[in-house]
């Protein structure tokens, strides 16, 4: 994943503003090259030698393989759709960043008291994992992935969003449409509308591991009505434009009946 390491900045006014050099103040000196920025403060050249910016890790070409250790997975990471359903080329800026991908090798598992608990995903699987999970890698020419089972939600073997398969403590949960009017029958604009935080559960996952590494089966059961945690989980669209979330058992706040 990009990162940014900025070590220093210069500049300079009629006073003597501080520099940053890693975490150390330091006072610009005035002998080196100095240009007007943008804003017209005066700007030391040299601090912009420390801006580093980073790529996702290469492995280079004479590695044929990489074991994951531990309960982590590594997963070949789906294209980006380059185009719309009807056609139309999408620039890099609109092309949605997937979170999904084939898993190629997985760990050994992990021990959990006394305890070996293996990895439940196999090579092949088609899945979907967290937006901010994992380090990516440029691996025989395709972009992979390697991350910690946990951080993956759920099994996806189809196009469609209502066949996941969550995994752990993981529930599925098809969005309630959001109000059309408010309580005094006035019709609400498309902007006005608030993001529903209420919906279906379609699947449940087998449950997570106590203590002892045995399965807790969640006390949710498909078909409830809920209401979860706004800010939770993640989203996904099915293809007649249907939303669903899928989030943690522990982010559903109440059962509506």
């Amino acid at each position: 994943m990009a990162s940014i390491h900025v070590a220093g900045c210069g500049l300079a006014g009629r006073r003597s503003l501080p520099c940053f050099d890693g975490l150390r103040f330091s006072q610009p000196a005035f002998g080196g090259s100095l240009s007007v920025g943008a804003s017209g403060a005066i700007v030391d050249r040299r601090c912009f030698r420390g801006l580093v910016i980073k790529a996702a890790t290469v492995v280079a070409p004479k590695y044929t393989s990489i074991k994951p250790l531990g309960e982590r997975v590594l997963v070949k990471i789906k294209t980006s759709d380059e185009k719309t359903t009807g056609g139309i080329l999408l620039p890099t800026t609109a092309q949605t960043k997937p979170q999904g991908g084939e898993v190629v090798a997985v760990g050994d598992g992990k021990t959990i008291g006394k305890k070996k608990v293996d990895i439940s995903l196999k090579t092949g699987s088609q899945i979907v994992y967290s937006k901010y999970a994992g380090t990516e890698l440029e691996f025989s020419g395709a972009k992979h992935i390697i991350l910690k089972e946990d951080d993956i939600v759920g099994i996806l073997e189809t196009d469609d969003a209502k066949d996941l398969q969550p995994l752990n403590d993981r529930v599925l949960i098809k969005v309630a449409p959001p109000e059309e009017k408010t309580s005094g029958g006035l019709l609400l604009t498309e902007a006005a509308k608030e993001k529903p935080s209420i919906g279906t559960v379609i699947a449940v996952g087998p449950g997570s591991l106590d203590e002892d590494g045995n399965r807790k089966p969640l006390t949710i059961s498909t078909g409830s009505t809920v209401l979860y945690s706004k800010f939770a989980g993640s989203e996904l669209k099915g293809p007649d434009s249907s939303d669903y979330i899928v989030l943690r058992a522990s982010d559903v706040m109440a059962v509506l009946s």
